[in-house]
């Protein structure tokens, strides 16, 4: 069997890892393939270095962001590499993918991530686009049951939805975690957050909260791990604030997972999620998670059991949250270890990519 990934990347986030772990848990009579779209700043892709070990790569080169040639292009690629069936990963992959799956006449399978509450009139008719093609895949497949309703209510038929509980690939995070210093080397606890700068992560709720934090102790500082496209804005708002020496912004790094083991503290404020990834990874890695309670968030954090959570919007209450944790060691060892336990129970790659491989099987053998 012969499966393609397909995807727009424009870096190496949460859904280019998900990508990798199931192409690496898939059974050895997979060929797994990837072709990703070429665009400016593109061009680089750590995700098409890191699937250089798993399988072959393809780039398909576009003349602008919303370049719909490429439909017929990867259409031809489909054919000429005689793939079995393609699975899509993105809005704009979505549109791409479906209607060049039809074209080469192979199934394809559509894995939402997520859904973007974008403010851009242009990426919100784009995004509208890519829900409504859904329909035309021959299996949708939400990584959480919060995803799975969203789906419902774009009028995809019941008997194409598939829910397959999202997974992590536990042994990198694992290896990382077992080097954990007994002692930390900062002199400051470290509050992290490491993903995509992206509306729906409302990130300045974050800022807000350390800044309110800093003015009562110096003893914190505040890194963000990763890229997007509100970073500039929300550089720029962390200059305005008291706290601004205390923030550091790095940028995407390659050593993420061990920024994410020096985490004293893991904070998300998001107002929209999957099951995010890199909250997948905080609580393999044993690091104290406080989150506002929202779908997606509350499938990994029970309050109190595998981390601390807060109304969403409700700033004081996750500020708390943040403060219990910093303060009380031992019920941040507790959570932490009860967070881990939880995710390699229930969130292991190898059992999602086993549910896959019978989906991927149903497929082909209806053809």
């Amino acid at each position: 069997m012969k499966v393609l990934q397909f995807i727009c990347s424009t870096g190496f986030y949460g859904a280019e890892r998900w990508i990798l772990a199931l192409a690496k848990h898939l059974p050895d009579h997979v060929d797994s393939e990837l072709v990703v779209t070429l665009e400016p700043g593109t061009e680089n892709l750590k995700l098409v270095e890191e699937f250089k070990s798993i399988g072959p790569t393809h780039a398909l080169p576009m003349r602008n962001k919303f370049d719909m040639g490429v439909i017929s292009s990867l259409a031809k690629l489909i054919k000429e590499q005689g793939v079995d069936l393609i699975h899509t990963h993105g809005y704009k992959s979505d549109i791409i993918g479906v209607l060049a799956a039809r074209k080469a006449g192979i199934p394809c399978v559509v894995t939402p991530h997520g859904f973007e509450n974008a403010r851009d009139l242009k990426l919100r008719t784009f995004i509208w686009a890519g829900c409504q093609v859904m329909r035309y895949a021959d299996a949708v497949v939400p990584l959480s049951r919060q995803l799975l309703e969203d789906v419902k209510g774009f009028r995809v038929a019941d008997e194409k939805i598939e829910y397959i509980q999202n997974g992590v690939d536990l042994s990198e995070v694992e290896a990382v975690r077992l080097t954990k210093p007994e002692t930390s080397p900062f002199p400051r606890k470290r509050i992290g957050f490491v993903g995509q700068m992206i509306s729906r992560k409302n990130i300045e709720d974050i800022l807000d909260c350390f800044d309110t934090l800093y003015h009562k102790r110096q003893d914190v500082e505040l890194v963000f791990v990763g890229d997007g496209d509100s970073r500039p804005e929300l550089e720029r708002y962390a200059r305005s604030l008291n706290s601004s020496t205390a923030i550091e912004f790095l940028g995407f790094r390659d050593d993420r997972l061990q920024l994410l083991r020096d985490f004293d503290l893991f904070v998300m404020s998001s107002t929209l999620e999957g099951i995010p990834r890199c909250l997948m990874e905080a609580c393999a890695m044993e690091t104290p998670v406080a989150a506002y309670d929202i779908p997606g968030i509350d499938q990994l954090i029970q309050h109190q059991e595998t981390g601390l959570l807060a109304p969403l919007k409700d700033k004081d209450a996750l500020l708390s949250c943040w403060e219990t944790l910093l303060n009380d060691d031992e019920q941040a060892k507790r959570l932490g270890r009860n967070a881990r336990e939880f995710v390699e129970t229930h969130f292991s790659a190898k059992r999602m990519a086993g549910e896959y491989m019978t989906l991927f099987d149903r497929l082909l053998g209806a053809r």
